[in-house]
């Protein structure tokens, strides 16, 4: 009885070698930079979110687009639609006082802030998508690090055991249940990267269709000076009411 309770994840940080700790503070370590990116990465996101959706409401209530670039010269551009937009509006006013004078700038005004516009996104993106390598790492490597450590940590125990030549089940039981310890951390420490991985992934998802759609709207009245289909809007209506006045004239 004594001897089964001396057994335990002490017992077996006490009886592994140099492999065995090193495998373990490598899982202490993968769990210690998870946890951290989430919190930082979480936060980071959260902030970025409520500026964006601040930013979105002022530019949709502004009436002209000097109000918003006043808005972002005065405040600054601190969410990637502020950015999105900063970029956008400033290549407008470049490429209207200077033209195309390098092979950067060359193409219409339109094409020109397109290809802005298409960088922002891209730097967003990378933005967005940076610490997800090191989540899916970690959610993938570490049941195999926990596995190693088992299957090392089986091997000296039965090894252990044959030398001292006592093979019965009491004997054989608490140092392969002790060496399953790290397989179980290893699971411990990858199923939260697994899960946050999956919940960044989707919300960069989201964020990105919604700057992709922002971005439509916007080259739209930096280029044309009215929101995407008015034009359509305006010439279907036109054309309703053309229709009127020939049924009345009828």
């Amino acid at each position: 009885m004594e001897a089964n309770h001396a057994l335990g994840f002490a017992h077996f940080l006490g009886q592994s070698d140099a492999v065995g700790r090193t495998l373990l503070a490598l899982l202490l370590l993968m769990s210690f930079a998870t946890w951290t990116l989430v919190a930082v990465k979480g936060l980071t996101q959260a902030r970025r979110r409520r500026r964006g959706e601040r930013f979105l409401e002022l530019f949709w209530n502004a009436g002209t687009l000097d109000q918003v670039r006043h808005e972002l010269q005065t405040h600054g551009a601190h969410d990637p639609f502020s950015h999105l937009a900063a970029h956008a509006m400033h290549a407008g006013q470049h490429h209207a006082r200077h033209g195309a004078t390098r092979l950067a700038e060359a193409g219409s005004a339109s094409e020109f802030i397109t290809r802005t516009m298409r960088k922002v996104l891209d730097e967003e993106t990378l933005q967005m998508e940076r610490g997800l390598t090191l989540l899916g790492t970690v959610g993938a490597t570490a049941p195999f690090v926990g596995l190693f450590g088992t299957v090392w940590g089986v091997y000296h125990a039965l090894v252990a055991i044959g030398m001292s030549g006592a093979g019965t089940l009491d004997k054989v039981a608490g140092p392969v249940g002790e060496a399953l310890i790290m397989t179980g951390l290893g699971l411990a420490v990858a199923i939260p990267a697994v899960i946050a991985y999956n919940a960044f992934t989707r919300a960069n998802r989201v964020v990105a269709a919604r700057l992709d759609s922002f971005a439509f709207e916007l080259h739209s009245f930096l280029t044309l000076g009215e929101a995407p289909g008015a034009a359509a809007a305006q010439a279907e209506g036109g054309a309703r009411l053309r229709r009127v006045e020939t049924a009345v004239a009828a």
